[in-house]
């Protein structure tokens, strides 16, 4: 594990995992600033902000001092973005969580937030039940994961893999 306090936290996992809940705890109780990748990817209407913006926003982040991101966007079209993020992150803790857990997640999230902005959110992108967000959830797992898997393979021991959902005292005890 890297020596020293952790101060650079990445929360990854699929939708409906806790990242954003976690990443926000993880910032309080650290005293650490919170970016939300989702919330820095979309412009408001759910819009795609351009890919060079996005990609160069999360780099500066990356180079900060300090800092928890939650969000994935491992897919080689945004490869650097994880790329910064990866190459200054100490811990990155991996919500692999079962589609049994996160499929009702989901479902509540939009219950709970349908019509309003949720805090993890960029503005202007109301929450909404969208089935191609839904089908991507499901599909996660199987389509997804395995990309992120390889592509937090060289982190090697700065990873922390969940695959129940963990307590902020677990996590924290976990990141030492």
């Amino acid at each position: 594990m890297t020596p020293g306090p952790v101060t650079r936290i990445m929360v990854m996992g699929p939708p409906g995992s806790g990242k954003s809940t976690l990443a926000r705890q993880l910032g309080e109780r650290l005293a650490l600033p919170v970016w939300h990748a989702d919330a820095l990817f979309h412009g408001p209407g759910w819009v795609a902000r351009p890919r060079e913006a996005f990609i160069a926003d999360l780099a500066a982040i990356a180079a900060q001092p300090r800092w928890v991101i939650d969000g994935n966007y491992s897919h080689a079209r945004y490869g650097p973005a994880i790329g910064e993020r990866l190459a200054h992150a100490d811990r990155i803790i991996l919500l692999d969580l079962p589609r049994r857990v996160t499929m009702p997640r989901i479902l509540r999230r939009v219950a709970r937030y349908r019509g309003q902005v949720r805090p993890d959110s960029a503005p202007g992108c109301p929450e909404r039940l969208d089935l191609a967000f839904l089908i991507y959830g499901w599909r996660w797992r199987r389509a997804v994961r395995p990309g992120i898997v390889q592509v937090l393979r060289p982190a090697g021991e700065r990873v922390i893999r969940y695959e129940r959902a963990p307590t902020l005292e677990r996590v924290l005890a976990d990141l030492g």
